[in-house]
């Protein structure tokens, strides 16, 4: 079985936790014991009925103003699929929630209130959506009970929301009306929407295909750790532990180190005490090379058909994720993979406005900006471009008085 992770966006009281204990209660994903919480909560609707947002509420203040404030994350399966979902917040004041949240997701789903339509927030989310390169997105117009089920206000949201797609460059967008307080098009078909002839949310999820092969050639291995026993029986075993990034390698492959630029070929390739003909992205193993090279931490093998850029100058777009302002002057580290080195903001290029879209002229950033900028590193980086490499094309920002993660990266060019 796959696994599809997806998030969930959309403005404060959209639905998005509702929702989410929606497709867990309809699925039967819930355990006992938080069945049984759940029907001795408090928290009640309107209409007598379980409150299933407390099912991803779990911090006190969430449950005591009924907002989300931190990354919930659950799990469930169905017979064609495992699901990891986060619950991410809408308010602006969490943005950096929300980007933490959707930085590993492989689908969005974006909550429209069919009473509402498509707001600053809608806006604000899309932009970060398309920010972060995700592919798939699922706008839900979410209570459609509120509205007798209106295929005219479905159709005239859809609409709008399709202005603002084509703005982001969003291409695979899927429109579905549900109504996560009733159930409605979330795990069955809504008996209340004749009009609509697209699947429920649940059964659209399950087959969604987020197997793309755009970053197959680009195989990519940073260095973990050099296996170096040096013991009588493994005198000569030099092995290279890591996770594969993105693409394949397989033996023979022809491949390049990275920042030196050394070339040899693969010659085994290791995971667990099996040797494997291939390694895929995802697995961990360790590989061995023909040629004796000298490569350390934070180094990364290649394969050398599809090289990528490896300079200490790159454009990136930021967000910046600490109460203390962005200070140009001071040195931050910068954490590509497992390569960690010193770098400096050399220039910022603009902020976004993501609730109009529009860009400024800045001098400094603070919590929960965002815009571009040019950074430069001590060290030369080998990374791709995020759009084509997401896993190759990202890093953050560590503050090195504090230690605190600061900032996300993705970066956009490498500059001459």
């Amino acid at each position: 079985m796959n696994i599809l992770k997806f998030f969930t966006a959309g403005s404060v009281d959209d639905g998005k936790s509702t929702l989410i204990g929606r497709l867990l209660y309809d699925t039967d994903s819930i355990l006992a014991d938080q069945l049984e919480a759940l029907q001795n909560s408090n928290r009640k609707n309107d209409d007598g009925t379980i409150d299933l947002a407390i099912l991803t509420d779990g911090l006190r203040a969430e449950r005591e103003q009924g907002i989300t404030i931190d990354v919930a994350y659950k799990y469930f399966q169905t017979e064609k699929r495992k699901f990891i979902i986060a619950d991410t917040p809408g308010h602006i004041q969490y943005t950096r929630n929300m980007v933490t949240g959707a930085s590993t997701a492989n689908l969005a789903i974006i909550l429209i209130d069919a009473r509402n339509g498509v707001v600053e927030q809608t806006i604000r989310h899309s932009y970060l959506v398309s920010l972060l390169g995700i592919k798939h997105i699922v706008v839900c117009i979410n209570k459609m009970d509120m509205v007798d089920y209106s295929e005219t206000v479905f159709d005239a949201i859809t609409n709008k929301y399709k202005i603002l797609a084509k703005q982001l460059n969003l291409e695979d967008v899927t429109y579905i009306p549900v109504s996560a307080l009733k159930g409605d098009n979330i795990v069955q078909p809504s008996a209340n929407m004749h009009w609509y002839e697209g699947e429920s949310l649940l059964h659209f999820l399950e087959k969604v295909d987020t197997d793309h092969q755009e970053t197959l050639a680009q195989a990519r291995f940073p260095v973990q750790w050099v296996i170096r026993p040096q013991t009588d029986e493994l005198h000569d075993y030099r092995g290279y532990a890591g996770r594969v990034l993105s693409g394949t390698f397989k033996v023979n492959d022809k491949i390049t180190v990275l920042p030196s630029g050394a070339s040899s070929s693969i010659s085994k390739i290791e995971f667990f005490d099996n040797e494997l003909k291939e390694a895929i992205a995802g697995q961990s193993v360790t590989i061995h090379l023909k040629d004796n090279i000298d490569i350390s931490r934070g180094d990364s093998i290649v394969n050398s058909s599809a090289l990528p850029h490896d300079t200490k100058l790159i454009e990136a777009d930021l967000c910046w994720m600490d109460s203390r302002a962005l200070d140009t002057s001071l040195v931050y580290l910068i954490q590509h993979n497992s390569k960690t080195t010193k770098c400096k903001i050399d220039e910022i290029l603009h902020k976004v406005d993501i609730n109009t879209l529009e860009k400024h002229s800045a001098e400094e950033f603070k919590l929960n900006d965002i815009g571009r900028v040019i950074l430069k590193t001590a060290e030369a980086l080998s990374f791709d471009i995020y759009n084509e490499n997401r896993t190759n094309g990202s890093a953050i920002l560590v503050d090195s008085r504090t230690n605190l993660t600061v900032g996300a990266l993705m970066f956009r060019a490498a500059v001459e």
